[in-house]
């Protein structure tokens, strides 16, 4: 490590092992909601349900901001994480009702 104190490398590889795990669990995490949003999509496909359901969405954004608030995290950036997630999860929904055609 260029530039680092020899003494605080252990200090800062600690902290950068903790972030890739922390990382590899966030991935984890990620597939098995999108495995989960899955179904709910096939489920709305074969009881032609839109694949968006705002009134979700908005209760579900205050909750994450709640949510974040609580932990400390910028609400603002916990309903930008979502919003990201639910419009791909809506893209997925459609291909999904789509190929039920």
């Amino acid at each position: 490590m260029t530039g680092t104190n020899p003494a605080i490398a252990p200090e800062l590889q600690r902290l950068r092992d903790s972030i890739d795990n922390i990382d590899a669990a966030l991935v984890h995490l990620l597939a098995e909601r999108f495995k989960c949003t899955q179904a709910v999509g096939e489920f709305k496909a074969t009881h032609d349900m839109p694949p968006a359901d705002p009134a979700r969405e908005t209760r579900q954004i205050a909750r994450l901001r709640a949510l974040a608030v609580d932990a400390k995290l910028d609400p603002d950036f916990a309903e930008k994480f979502l919003n990201f997630i639910v419009k791909e999860v809506i893209r997925h929904h459609e291909a999904i009702a789509q190929q039920r055609g």
